[in-house]
């Protein structure tokens, strides 16, 4: 991810089929790293939710609301099969996104 201002929706886990969290950043690589070292009194720094198992980019902020929303109303074994379609191996992603 080369441009600051890049939509995305993002699962986080605290470990594999664990605690998940589904959220939307426009800098994901800045928001994995407030996750991970719990910056903020949050949801994924209570449960430990640390790795970031999923992620899809988007063109626009709208888009990638609007995916989040889908995603987040989606039942556990949906978000469980988001994951491991793309991450079999649940992978923190964090690297791939540096690249």
């Amino acid at each position: 991810m080369k441009r600051d201002f890049q939509p995305a929706v993002y699962i986080m886990a605290s470990a594999r089929n664990c605690t998940l969290y589904v959220g939307v950043t426009s800098n994901l690589l800045q928001r994995a790293w407030q996750h991970r070292e719990g910056t903020s009194d949050s949801f994924t720094k209570r449960y430990g939710c640390k790795l970031l198992v999923w992620y899809e980019m988007h063109a626009t902020m709208e888009h990638a609301i609007a995916r989040e929303k889908q995603v987040k109303g989606g039942s556990r074994k949906r978000k469980l099969a988001l994951i491991e379609d793309a991450n079999p191996q649940w992978r923190d992603l964090v690297a791939d996104i540096c690249a």
